[in-house]
């Protein structure tokens, strides 16, 4: 008798487990499509940005300053800000590109 409900107790605890590993798996998996997945879409579309910058694009920087590209180097900008003032910055520095 005793060991009936020994092994009955036994194989309840292995389906306990096998949902509580299911659960795991789905919690961690919508961690995944909710939050790491789209912040790594968005650094590739940032990288693509820099990689694509070209003279005479206007640009904001992440400090909010609104200028027109002058020269892209390998990891500089140099930004046209206001009739031949030049700003150089570190390219990680441009949030985004205004379309007009």
């Amino acid at each position: 008798m005793k060991l009936s409900l020994l092994a009955q107790a036994a194989a309840g605890g292995n389906q306990a487990m096998i949902y509580q590993v299911i659960m795991w798996v789905g919690i961690i998996g919508v961690f995944y499509f909710f939050m790491i997945r789209p912040q790594q879409k968005k650094q590739k579309e940032q990288k693509e940005l820099l990689g694509n910058l070209k003279k005479g694009e206007s640009v904001v920087t992440i400090g909010g300053i609104h200028a027109k590209v002058y020269t892209v180097d390998e990891t500089t900008v140099t930004l046209e800000i206001d009739k031949g003032v030049k700003l150089t910055i570190d390219k990680s520095a441009v949030a985004r590109t205004i379309t007009e």
